[in-house]
């Protein structure tokens, strides 16, 4: 009796799939029939799978199609491997970490993208391309030409067209907005900003010495008329402003809320600096406030927020060479260069398309998740249905940090409309973020769990004494 015949005819391998022509990638088509005899109860944990070249024959594919089923198996858990003892079916995975993180603004894995086979290639390609070396020792900031001019074509769908030399490469957006507080500002300047802005400005600028004063919103966005006062009224450094899907109030600010905005800055000639992370995720976007007042803005784009937290690249468009060397000498004051790797990949990643396949999977998503958020939610959902994140206002019962500590205690880690005041009082508001669960499921458990937790009223949750 031949190998082949012997494991056709074993009950234990009576899970092997019949491999359809047009179902998908083989591996992953073997993948999923190994999910589906767990579920099944064909196959049992510590069950002994036979050989990678046995199963390739069997099945009539390619000893790599098998090992690359095999790899993906072990990602989702369900195999281990035991050394020349072969592979077994794994023991379910314990959940260890019991907290469900509604709490960080990460983008969401894209359903159906083999994510671990789109870095080993982008890797691969940067390795077969670039000197090694070169890859892992210092570098001159701002980025290399490739890196500047991949950064360029990133930033045409917002700006158009743009010279390479107007591009400066940094590692992250937080980088980036701390330097730009530097080179535009001096200890004790005032930065303008909405009374509800991303938290890592309001610690930069407190780092650096800095003076944030909150400018008053609209649903609309910052007030042109208040900012103008303002500006007359502070001499600012600079004014921040996060105008799409803005953190953490998911706003967009409409087209003629931003050339308002525009042309007093240029009036009073105060710099802007135009934090846009979720352009590229949002539906059908106004242009960038840049393109209004292109001499006074900095405008930037980092790819951790629509591609993966990971990739800790950021582009920032800057008005001309003077102002790029002036972000340059504050950048090297605490972060000399983005990791060459990094870079190269983020690089080859806009050239080879694989960064527009990317967040073409991330938006989409996106989408699914917020439409969950509003079947779960319910009358309280009030998201644009994209981005990364819910702005969700609270009945009068609950208080945001209230919230907080009772969704604490139930697992749920969200994040407080104080976590964003720049100043004033706070709304009765939380922001929910969409993104950082990895398995749709437990993100809509979790969900369900705070709707029923905003049904009930704070003097009925007794806490637990131990």
């Amino acid at each position: 009796m031949s190998q082949s015949e012997t494991i056709q005819d074993e009950p234990l391998y009576r899970w092997l799939p019949r491999l359809a022509q047009h179902g998908g990638p083989r591996f992953l088509q073997i993948a999923d029939a190994l999910e589906a005899a767990l579920a099944a109860g064909s196959l049992q944990p510590g069950d002994r799978l036979p050989p990678q070249r046995l199963l390739a024959a069997q099945l009539g594919v390619d000893l790599t199609t098998v090992t690359r089923a095999y790899d993906e198996a072990r990602r989702r858990h369900l195999l281990e491997g035991r050394g020349a003892r072969g592979t077994y079916v794994a023991a379910p995975k314990v959940e260890l970490a019991s907290v469900i993180d509604m709490s960080m603004n990460t983008p969401p894995p894209p359903d159906g993208l083999d994510f671990d086979d789109l870095l080993k290639q982008g890797l691969s390609q940067v390795l077969m391309r670039a000197d090694a070396q070169l890859l892992m020792t210092y570098h001159l900031g701002g980025g290399s030409d490739s890196d500047r001019q991949a950064g360029a074509q990133w930033l045409e769908p917002m700006l158009g067209p743009l010279d390479a030399g107007q591009v400066v490469v940094c590692p992250g957006a937080q980088a980036a907005i701390a330097a730009l507080i530097l080179a535009l500002t001096a200890p004790g300047d005032v930065i303008l900003a909405e009374p509800l802005a991303y938290p890592g400005l309001r610690t930069a600028a407190s780092q650096l010495g800095r003076r944030i004063v909150a400018v008053k919103a609209d649903q609309h966005g910052m007030l042109p008329e208040l900012l103008e006062q303002a500006c007359r009224q502070h001499k600012p450094g600079l004014v921040y402003l996060n105008p799409t899907l803005q953190n953490p109030t998911a706003i967009t600010m409409p087209e003629r809320r931003r050339q308002e905005l525009a042309s007093i800055a240029k009036r009073c000639e105060v710099p802007i600096v135009e934090d846009d992370p979720y352009w590229l995720l949002a539906d059908a976007p106004p242009p960038p406030i840049a393109s209004f007042a292109p001499q006074q803005s900095y405008y930037i784009s980092t790819l951790s927020k629509c591609l993966t937290p990971g990739l800790r690249v950021a582009f920032v468009r800057v008005p001309d060479a003077q102002e790029r060397e002036r972000l340059l000498v504050a950048l090297r004051s605490f972060a000399l260069m983005v990791a060459p790797l990094t870079a190269a990949l983020a690089t080859q990643w806009i050239f080879d398309g694989s960064a527009q396949s990317l967040m073409e999977g991330v938006r989409k998503e996106a989408r699914l998740r917020h439409r969950m958020a509003r079947d779960v939610l319910a009358g309280r959902y009030s998201g644009a249905g994209d981005g990364l994140h819910v702005w969700l206002e609270l009945p009068g019962y609950w208080s945001p940090s209230q919230l907080a500590r009772a969704a604490d205690s139930e697992g749920i880690a969200i994040t407080p409309a104080e976590a964003f005041a720049t100043g004033g009082k706070a709304p009765n508001a939380i922001r929910i973020s969409l993104g950082s669960i990895r398995d749709r499921s437990r993100l809509k458990a979790g969900l369900q769990r705070l709707s029923h937790l905003l049904a009930r009223r704070p003097e009925t949750i007794s806490a637990a004494v131990v």
